[in-house]
Parts: structure tokens; C-alpha cells; sequence
């Protein structure tokens, strides 16, 4: 009797959420943009940081490096 819904309920439920959240749509979607491009960024810093740091690993010399 009550299964997952097919196409055209989706397109209902679609339409019914579009008139009770049509208003604050665009700016939620903008938001969460603008959410995606700063995670992007933020993993591009901490992944350019993590070569950094590998880069500077390989240019260690073992006379700089003090074993006792």
C-alpha cells in the first residue's frame, strides 16, 4: 500500500516544497555554496600545507640532523 514513492510523486512533493520554501530557497542554496567553496579552499590550504612540510622533510640533510 504505502511504498517509496515513484516519479510523478516526487514531482508533487517537489512542487509543494517549492511553495512553502520558495522564498528562502535561493538563499539557502546560495548559502550552501558558498559553504562548499570554502571547505573546498580550506582542503587545498591543509593539503598545501601537508606538501610543504613533506617538501621540507626531503630537504633535510642528515648533517643537519644531530643523532646521538
Amino acid at each position: 500500500m504505502f511504498g517509496i514513492p515513484g516519479g510523478l510523486e516526487w514531482i508533487i512533493i517537489l512542487i509543494i516544497a517549492l511553495l512553502i520554501f520558495g522564498k528562502r530557497l535561493p538563499g539557502t542554496m546560495r548559502s550552501i555554496g558558498k559553504g562548499i567553496v570554502e571547505f573546498k579552499k580550506g582542503l587545498k590550504d591543509v593539503k598545501d600545507e601537508a606538501d610543504e612540510v613533506e617538501e621540507d622533510i626531503k630537504n633535510i640533510d642528515e648533517k643537519d640532523v644531530d643523532v646521538k
